[in-house]
């Protein structure tokens, strides 16, 4: 039975993206079967991945429409053993098409639950609000992973987030666990870079992953190659970053590697 982690937070620019993308990778290099779901309407993750967004005609966009079942709108990637739930722009529309709709939180837990069976690891990559798309990624998912940058607003809404995942606990998902807090975008150099990572861990302590993602040129290149840090270079300090967090959570999730 696969895990469902929906990697989330309402700021933008915090490495949600990046951190979906080659978590992803690194798990499935790792020999891990994975789903990588875009449910954010820029469709980042989806060309991250290699696939051209405009030609996309199947993908989150009907899975929350359910005019296709899951099975229909995956497809293949360029990094071994992920597999994709593509994005579109049309996907913006999605919010204002559900509201009137009866469980409309519950659309994607609906449309995925049968795919837990089929992969070790879900991961949905969220868009940067607290709107519907993300309330139905929070409501599917097992846990909730939240990328804090390195910089003066880091701790900025985090307050808010975690209210609204206390809020899905208590209505909508009460298995909801905070999987953990990812410290991105960290430059040792700064003071304030270490400023932040303490104080985060001063608050949250055992929530925060111990993995620390650094500030890395290979990190911003991949994604205009279409490809994740894994395959865009394996040996850089990026690669070693997520390969590190992949393996801290399948120990915490009890795994073999």
């Amino acid at each position: 039975m696969g895990k469902i982690i929906a990697i989330a937070n309402q700021k933008g620019g915090v490495g949600k993206t990046t951190t979906t993308v080659n978590l992803a990778a690194s798990l499935g290099v790792l020999e891990k079967k994975v789903l990588l779901i875009d449910a954010d309407p820029q469709a980042n993750a989806t060309s991250g991945l290699g696939i051209d967004v405009d030609s996309v005609e199947s993908g989150t966009y009907q899975l929350l429409e359910h005019t296709l079942n899951a099975k229909e709108t995956i497809v293949t990637t360029n990094s071994p053993n992920v597999d994709l739930i593509p994005s579109h722009i049309d996907l913006v529309a999605i919010e204002i098409e559900l509201v009137d709709k009866d469980n409309r939180e519950y659309m994607m837990k609906e449309a995925i639950k049968d795919l837990k069976e089929s992969y070790d690891y879900i991961l949905i990559d969220c868009a940067p609000s607290l709107g519907l798309l993300t309330l139905n990624a929070l409501t599917a998912a097992d846990s909730v992973m939240i990328p804090i940058q390195c910089e003066y607003y880091a701790l900025e809404g985090l307050g808010k987030l975690l209210n609204t995942v206390k809020s899905v606990q208590r209505i909508h998902n009460a298995d909801l666990d905070i999987e953990g807090m990812l410290l991105t975008m960290y430059d040792s150099r700064l003071r304030l870079s270490n400023q932040v990572v303490e104080e985060v861990k001063k608050h949250f302590a055992d929530m925060v992953f111990d993995t620390i993602i650094q500030r890395n040129v290979k990190l911003s290149e991949a994604p205009s190659y279409g490809e994740s840090i894994i395959k865009y270079d394996a040996s850089s300090k990026g690669a070693s970053n997520y390969l590190n967090l992949a393996n801290e959570i399948l120990s915490k999730n009890k795994e073999k590697v």
